[in-house]
């Protein structure tokens, strides 16, 4: 596979902070847009730490796309091992658990948190460090600097990775490992809290909670932990599949944008005594 060094003229518009680079679908679309940022933040990286990286998204529009690209990228400047979630979905704490448990250089995490989704909607980028947590002020204005002065980028010429189906792929001397999105972070979290405990209060018909995914990446983990391992009834995880518009709508955990949410909880019989609702990428919530 052949490595592409591909000449390219700044942009000065690409400023993070410390929840990353967010911008219209359209911006990141822009040719070389998504790259240059890319290769501005792999620019920064020590020598040392461009050897493990873990990718993944909220599943809006045009995750699956920037995952490919950032798989070639990673591969052209020389990554040796990198981890994806499987279909592209990984949530903010899911990146942050895998850093930390692998021992990881870093994650690159797609997402505009609450923003709303869809051709039409926002993007974003943001880089996290070695410890699980986003990049500091002092590493984003280095992207930011390197962005501005960036005169070509590193690209692998290969087909795309299957991130449908768990497994490990070779993309030159990298290897692509295609992990369960869920399943590490699941694991963490029942290390965390006492399961049994949780599980016999829902089992004692005297408890029951409603959980609004809002259509984008806590669904999953929600599904996982709350109905499979915790045995809550199924239909207790609400807009449980991540769509890549969230269905049409704005996946801000509040009273206005969780209408549904808001509802069951307030009309009707048989109301839930506990209801909550994630962000679009898992690390902001309402209860």
């Amino acid at each position: 596979m052949k490595i592409r060094e591909v000449k390219t003229t700044p942009f000065t518009d690409q400023r993070p902070g410390t929840s990353g680079l967010r911008k219209k679908v359209s911006v990141f679309q822009t040719p070389h847009y998504l790259e240059n940022f890319i290769q501005a933040t792999i620019n920064v990286l020590p020598e040392s730490e461009r050897e493990t990286l873990v990718v993944g998204g909220d599943g809006r529009f045009y995750n699956r796309e920037a995952i490919q690209v950032i798989i070639r990228m990673a591969a052209a400047n020389g990554f040796k091992h990198l981890v994806v979630g499987q279909q592209g979905l990984l949530s903010t704490p899911a990146v942050s658990h895998l850093i930390r448990k692998r021992k990881l250089n870093g994650g690159l995490i797609l997402s505009a948190s609450h923003n709303p989704g869809g051709p039409d909607g926002d993007f974003g980028v943001k880089f996290n460090i070695n410890n699980g947590g986003p990049a500091p002020e002092k590493v984003t204005e280095q992207i930011y600097k390197e962005a501005c002065k960036l005169a070509s980028y590193r690209i692998v010429e290969s087909s795309p990775v299957d991130i449908d189906s768990i497994g490990e792929y070779q993309v030159n001397s990298m290897q692509v490992e295609v992990v369960d999105s869920v399943a590490d972070y699941a694991d963490y979290m029942e290390h965390l809290f006492d399961f049994d405990l949780i599980k016999s209060l829902f089992e004692s018909d005297i408890f029951s909670m409603v959980f609004d995914a809002m259509h984008a990446i806590t669904g999953p983990y929600a599904r996982e932990i709350l109905e499979r391992r915790l045995k809550a009834p199924v239909g207790t995880v609400m807009n449980g599949v991540p769509l890549e518009d969230f269905g049409g709508g704005h996946p801000d955990p509040n009273l206005a944008h969780a209408k549904e949410l808001v509802s069951r909880m307030n009309e009707g019989v048989d109301l839930p005594d506990f209801g909550a609702a994630s962000d679009g990428d898992g690390d902001r919530n309402m209860i």
